[in-house]
């Protein structure tokens, strides 16, 4: 370990620690957000959009130990996500890639995944171009939302030729989208179809959401990144390279991912109101991605810039540490909801993913080029 990547192994070290007394504490239920006074989680049943996120970390604990039992815990985790795969929900891609992608060597896994991939282009809707958002959390089913985006994309590129040009065009239609059209300084994250009007923008959640901001790019790192582990991209196999390279840089220079705060506020627009530290750790990720698909000097930019939001992440603001009041590895400041006043402070499930899984890859322990 070289001096200078020591911070990012006790970094990964507290979070695979806070791993083993979440699993602890939370039994057979899914961990959703934490009370940053005392750490206790609120859990879920059936793991809700956010299951995946936890499956994940048990399989990034799993690889770290090499323990027969840490691997038997995150097979059995992932096995209980089953029901997602044929769930109506595009939130099967954050649910079943994420859930799935780390667990190297598990049959039922692969299997698993075999079949979330087929169920999704099962739901695909060459009329809209779009997986649709779907009804499984309630409110209109036709919908395309930016966090329906990330996941799906290599996902459905499983599910062979069929499957690869329903994720190029899924990733087209929510590009189209979701980018900032002329006279728009932020991307809009979620739409609604109307048989007669087409198209058009939801309320909520509205421009200015970082998360849905950083949903977009790392579905974008997505389509530019190796994830299929064959010659190409599934989006370059689709004639797709060169848009969604330009998109990416639009959303690089339009968001601020390479020049903005190392740590967003949950809504752009309220600069005064809670940060969201799970939004930085998705861009951290996708910003990885990015360095390992596009050439230098803009990699070595994407590189840069996410060790940069690593570190301020793993920093004592926002990562707890042994010697302090709350429990230790928790991350800290991410905003579940603002609007609602839910969690707005909180440990969140996938923001200790998505951190742990940057601090993962730049320690070499996961090829993102794969997840």
């Amino acid at each position: 370990m070289t001096p200078d990547r020591a911070w990012a192994e006790e970094a990964f070290e507290l979070l695979l620690r806070r791993v083993g007394r979440t699993a602890g504490q939370v039994g057979d239920r899914f961990p959703l957000h934490a009370d940053p006074a005392d750490g206790r989680w609120t859990t879920t049943g059936r793991g809700s959009w956010t299951g995946g996120f936890w499956a994940g970390l048990l399989w990034l604990r799993a690889r770290r130990t090499g323990r027969a039992e840490d691997r038997a815990s995150a097979s059995a985790v992932t096995a209980r996500l089953a029901p997602w795969a044929e769930a109506d929900t595009a939130t099967r891609g954050l649910i079943l890639w994420y859930g799935t992608a780390l667990a190297t060597g598990d049959p039922a896994a692969d299997e698993l995944r075999r079949r979330a991939a087929e169920a999704a282009l099962a739901s695909w809707d060459p009329a809209l171009g779009v997986v649709p958002w779907g009804a499984a959390f309630g409110g209109a089913r036709l919908r395309a939302r930016a966090d329906g985006v990330p996941g799906l994309v290599p996902l459905l590129a499983r599910a062979g030729p069929a499957g690869e040009a329903a994720a190029a065009a899924h990733l087209r239609r929510h590009l189209d989208l979701c980018l900032p059209r002329a006279g728009a300084s932020r991307p809009c994250p979620a739409w609604s179809w109307d048989a007669v009007r087409g198209w058009e923008p939801d309320a909520e959640p509205a421009p200015g959401w970082s998360r849905g901001e950083a949903w977009l790019l790392l579905a974008a790192a997505d389509a530019m990144t190796e994830v299929t582990s064959r010659s190409r991209p599934a989006h370059a196999r689709a004639g797709g390279a060169d848009r969604t390279a330009d998109a990416v840089e639009l959303l690089l220079d339009r968001c601020g991912f390479l020049t903005g705060p190392l740590v967003p506020p949950a809504d752009t627009g309220r600069t005064d109101g809670p940060l969201d530290t799970s939004a930085a750790a998705i861009t951290a990720v996708a910003l990885l991605k990015l360095a390992r698909s596009v050439e230098a000097p803009r990699a070595a930019v994407c590189e840069a810039r996410a060790e940069a939001i690593l570190r301020r992440l793993t920093s004592p603001t926002h990562l707890t540490r042994p010697d302090g009041p709350r429990p230790a590895g928790m991350l800290l400041d991410g905003c579940y909801d603002a609007d609602r006043g839910t969690a707005v402070r909180h440990e969140l499930v996938w923001g200790t993913f998505f951190l742990a899984l940057a601090l993962s890859a730049l320690l070499g322990g996961v090829d993102l080029t794969r997840v």
